[in-house]
């Protein structure tokens, strides 16, 4: 079964477009940053990625199951 992944839109501190990743291995979420280790984001996409955590977390929890 594939790993369920999600990306949010951000931008590196030299304002090029990158993505950050949000993704379930096992019973760990991952959060894999852009290239460079930094990632600017706005509020919206802060936002984004808090749900993404969120439903990640969850993921675990009913794999744990």
């Amino acid at each position: 079964m594939t790993e369920p992944r999600w990306n949010i839109g951000c931008r590196d501190p030299f304002g090029r477009d990158r993505a950050v990743t949000v993704l379930v291995e096992a019973d760990q979420v991952v959060l894999v940053p852009p290239p460079g280790a930094s990632a600017v984001l706005s509020a919206q996409q802060s936002r984004s990625l808090a749900a993404l955590l969120g439903e990640a977390a969850v993921r675990v929890d009913q794999d744990r199951v």
